[in-house]
C-alpha cells in the first residue's frame, strides 16, 4: 500500500510512466534482496527503505532520490552490487548508494566535539551529491522513530549523534520538517526525564491550549476571507524541543507564552504584506518581534514574515505568512531544489545553487586535512554562523558569512573577476578590499585587464571558495617559475660536468628518471629540481648510477659500507603537536644536530627542516613553525664541504683517511678544476656541528689543502 501511495503522489507530481516503472522496479528489486529479513524492531526489514522512501516523498523529491532510498540498503544487507544498480538504475543512482554505504559504516568514536566534528567532515566530504545528505537524513529519522529496540546505551548515542552531526546539517540545508522532528526524539533518547516533564506539562493544558488556537484560527480566518484573500491556515502548539531551548536559556515554564502558532499560506507575495498589516489592525502586535524574511531570507533560503501578537484571552501567538512556494521551501530546503528547480523565483534557485556550492568548497578544501580544529573553525565560520546577504547592482541575491569582504564577492562571481580586482563600490562609495561587508549592501567590483591577486588576500578574504582561488592562482605560478628554475640549474650542472645536454637528456633517460622519481615528464623533473626537492647533481647521478668513476671505486674499497639517505627524521627532530608526520632535511643548506633550525610546511611532502639563516627561507614568513633537535637521537646528518688545494695530486687517500679516523662517513668525492682554482667536493655524514668543525680542522690542517668551506 505504501509503494502504491508513493507511485500516486509522483503520478500527480507529472512525472512519465518510464520514471513510475523506475520507482516500481526499484522497489520490486529491493522487496526480493530484503526478503526473510527482519529489523530489531520486528518490522520485515523493507519496511525501512520503504519508509525512508515514504518521508522523502513528502519532499517532494526527485524520483532518482526516491529509487536511491527504496534500495540504499541492499549493498550492505544483500548480495547486490554497485554495478547491478548502476545497470538496471542508473549512474547517479549508483553513486549516491556507494556513498551512503560508505557514510553508514561511520560512528562517533565518543561524543567529544572533535568526534562529532570529524564525523561530519566526513559525512559532507562523501556527499558530493546533496541527495546522498537528504537520503541520510530521511534514513536517521525513520531509525529515530523505532529506536525503542535499542538498547538504553546505544538509544543515547544515536542520539547525540544526530544531535552533533545531522541536525546542523539538516538546519543549514533547509529541511525544517527533518529537523524539528529529529530534534524532539533527540531530546526524548537523550535527556528523557526533560523530555517526559516538558511533555506531561504540554499534556496538562493542550485541551486549553487547543482551544485557544482553535479560536484564534478562526478570527484570523474571517479576516483574510473579509479581504478577498485566498488562504489556508493551520496551527499548533510549539514542539518539545522548542521550549526546552526556551527553558535552557533559564526561563521559567509560567513566562513562556508563545507557545502558539499559526501559518496562513496565502497566494502572492504581496498578500503576505496586505494580510500581516490586517492582522496588526485587530490584534497588538509585538514590537521588535516583527520579521521580514522574504526580503531578506535566513541563511538556510528560508522565507516568510513573522509577527507575534496579543491574542485571544491574552495569550502570545506566533503567525508566519508565506506563499505555497517559500513554504515547500521552508519545510524542504534543499530538498526542494529538484522538484521545484523550474518553477522557483530566480532568487532563490541561486541561493540553493550557492548552498550547495558552499558545500562543495568545503570539501575541496578539507578533502586531505584531518585537523578537527582546522575543519571546526571552517564549520563554523562558513557552514554553521549566521550569513548575510548582499546583492548584484543588477539585485541578485548572494549568500556570505559573516565578515566576508568584497573580494569574496569577487571570486563568487567568478575567478576571473576575483584575479582582476582592484577596487570595490558599496552602496555607490568606494570601500577598501577588507571591508566587512553587511546584510543588505549592494557591491560593485572595479575591475583592470592588467591587474593580478595578491598573497596578502588569503588574510582577507573569508570564503573557502576564495582561498582555493588564490592558493591555486600563486600555485600555477610558483610552478612555472619552479619549472623554469629547475631547467636551468640542471642545464648548469650538465655544463659544469662538460657534458652534453643532448647526450643527457635523452628518451631513455628521461624515462628512467621519471621512472625512479615517479614523475610523468621532464616538466616534473625540472619541477622538482626548482622547488629544491632534488638537487642537479642528484639526478645526473640517477642517471649516470652505474658508471662509477675511480673517486667512487676507492671510497667503496676504503669505507665498504652502504650509505642509504635517511628518508625520514621525525625521531632525530622534535616538532610540538605533531608525533607522526614526515620531516626532511633541506637539501639546500643540509643542518646537522647543533646548528640552529627551523621547519617549513611543505606541500604533501611534510616539513622540511632549514637552518635559521637559509637563504631559501629568509624572505618567508608563512607556514613556518618552531623545531628543535631530540638530544636523546643517534642519527647522523649529511653536510657538502669545498676542499680548495693546491693542486689535484694523490689527495684522495689523505682525505679519506682522515675520515675514517674522526668516524665520518665519507660519501661522494669529486674533483673540480675551474679559474685556476682546484680541490674536491665531497659529501660526509656526521652526528652533529662539533663533529664537522673537528672534522674540517683535521682536513685544513693537510698541507695541500688551502681552506675548507660548507656548501649550501
Amino acid at each position: 500500500m505504501e509503494i502504491d501511495s508513493i507511485l500516486k503522489k509522483y503520478k500527480e507530481l507529472g512525472y512519465d510512466k518510464k520514471s513510475l516503472d523506475r520507482i516500481e522496479k526499484a522497489y520490486l528489486y529491493a522487496a526480493e534482496k530484503h526478503k526473510g529479513k527482519i529489523r530489531k524492531s520486528g518490522e520485515d526489514f523493507i519496511e525501512h527503505p520503504l519508509n525512508v522512501a515514504l518521508i522523502l516523498a513528502d519532499l517532494n523529491v526527485d524520483d532518482t532520490t526516491i529509487v536511491a532510498a527504496l534500495v540504499h540498503e541492499t549493498i550492505s544487507e544483500s548480495d547486490a552490487t554497485l554495478e547491478e544498480l548502476e545497470k538496471l538504475f542508473g549512474k547517479d543512482v549508483r553513486i549516491i548508494v556507494d556513498n551512503l554505504t560508505k557514510i553508514n559504516k561511520l560512528k562517533l568514536i565518543d561524543n567529544s566535539e572533535s568526534s562529532s566534528l570529524y564525523l561530519r567532515k566526513v559525512l559532507v566530504g562523501l556527499s558530493e551529491d546533496a541527495r546522498v545528505l537528504i537520503i541520510k537524513l530521511a534514513d536517521r529519522l525513520h531509525n529515530m522513530r523505532t529506536l525503542y529496540s535499542l538498547s538504553k546505551e546505544k538509544q543515547k548515542q544515536k542520539a547525540m549523534e544526530t544531535m552533533n552531526v545531522l541536525i546542523p546539517i539538516a538546519h543549514r540545508l533547509g529541511i525544517n520538517s527533518i529537523k524539528s522532528e529529529l530534534e524532539d526524539l533527540s531530546l526524548k533518547y537523550s535527556n528523557p526525564e526533560v523530555y517526559q516533564s516538558i511533555l506531561e506539562k504540554l499534556d496538562g493544558t493542550r485541551e486549553e491550549l487547543n482551544g485557544v488556537l482553535n479560536e484564534m484560527i478562526a478570527s484570523v480566518s474571517e479576516i483574510l476571507k473579509n479581504a478577498n484573500i485566498k488562504f489556508t491556515i493551520k496551527g499548533r502548539v510549539k514542539s518539545v524541543y522548542s521550549i526546552y531551548t526556551k527553558l535552557s536559556t533559564g526561563r521559567k515554564w509560567n513566562d513562556i507564552y508563545d507557545i502558539l502558532a499559526m501559518r496562513a499560506i496565502v497566494e502572492k507575495e504581496s498578500d503576505c504584506y496586505l494580510a500581516a498589516g490586517l492582522i496588526h489592525s485587530k490584534y497588538r502586535p509585538i514590537p521588535k518581534r516583527f520579521k521580514d524574511y522574504i526580503a531578506m531570507p535566513k541563511s538556510n533560503m528560508y522565507q516568510s514574515l513573522h509577527t507575534s501578537v496579543f491574542g485571544i484571552d491574552g495569550h502570545i501567538f506566533e503567525i508566519q505568512l508565506r506563499t505555497k512556494e517559500m513554504d515547500e521551501i521552508a519545510e524542504n530546503g534543499i530538498a526542494s531544489h529538484w522538484s521545484y528547480k523550474e518553477h522557483t523565483s530566480s532568487n532563490i534557485k541561486n541561493l540553493m545553487d550557492q548552498k550547495l556550492e558552499m558545500y562543495r568548497n568545503l570539501i575541496d578544501s578539507y578533502k586531505e586535512d584531518v585537523n578537527d580544529e582546522v575543519f571546526e573553525k571552517a564549520m563554523k565560520d562558513e557552514l554553521l554562523s549566521e550569513l548575510i546577504y548582499v546583492f548584484t547592482p543588477k539585485g541578485d541575491v548572494m549568500e556570505f558569512p559573516v565578515d566576508s569582504t568584497p573580494l569574496d564577492f569577487a571570486y563568487r562571481i567568478h575567478s576571473d573577476i576575483g584575479e582582476h580586482t582592484v577596487g570595490a563600490i558599496v552602496n555607490e562609495t568606494i570601500v577598501p578590499l577588507d571591508y566587512k561587508l553587511q546584510d543588505g549592501d549592494i557591491v560593485k567590483i572595479k575591475t583592470d585587464a592588467n591587474a593580478t591577486p595578491n598573497k596578502d588576500w588569503l588574510n582577507i578574504v573569508k570564503t573557502s571558495q576564495a582561498k582555493n582561488k588564490i592558493k591555486s592562482y600563486f600555485s600555477k605560478i610558483d610552478r612555472e617559475k619552479y619549472i623554469h628554475a629547475g631547467e636551468e640549474l640542471l642545464e648548469k650542472e650538465i655544463r659544469k660536468q662538460k657534458l652534453s645536454i643532448k647526450e643527457v637528456l635523452t628518451k631513455e633517460n628521461i624515462e628512467k628518471l621519471c621512472t625512479d622519481l615517479k614523475v610523468q615528464n621532464l616538466e616534473e623533473i625540472y619541477l622538482n629540481i626548482g622547488s629544491l626537492r632534488y638537487t642537479a647533481t642528484y639526478i645526473l647521478n640517477l642517471i649516470y648510477e652505474d658508471k662509477k668513476n675511480v673517486q667512487d671505486i676507492l671510497l667503496d674499497k676504503v669505507l665498504n659500507r652502504n650509505n642509504k639517505q635517511l628518508k625520514n627524521y621525525k625521531k632525530d627532530i622534535i616538532v610540538d603537536g605533531c608525533d607522526d608526520i614526515l620531516v626532511n632535511i633541506a637539501d639546500c643548506c643540509h643542518p646537522v644536530k647543533g646548528d640552529e633550525i627551523i621547519g617549513y610546511i611543505t606541500k604533501g611532502n611534510g616539513i622540511t627542516i632549514h637552518k635559521k639563516n637559509c637563504q631559501n627561507i629568509k624572505d618567508i614568513k608563512e607556514r613556518l613553525i618552531p623545531v628543535k633537535w631530540n638530544n636523546d637521537s643517534d642519527g647522523v646528518y649529511l653536510s657538502k664541504l669545498r676542499i680548495t688545494t693546491t693542486e689535484l695530486k694523490n689527495n684522495l687517500v689523505e682525505i679519506v683517511t682522515v675520515a675514517s679516523q674522526k668516524n665520518v662517513s665519507l660519501t661522494s668525492i669529486n674533483e673540480f678544476e675551474k679559474d685556476n682554482i682546484t680541490g674536491y667536493n665531497i659529501s660526509i655524514r656526521v652526528k652533529d656541528s662539533q663533529a664537522l668543525e673537528n672534522f674540517k680542522e683535521s682536513i685544513r690542517i693537510l698541507p695541500f689543502v688551502i681552506k675548507v668551506d660548507i656548501v649550501d
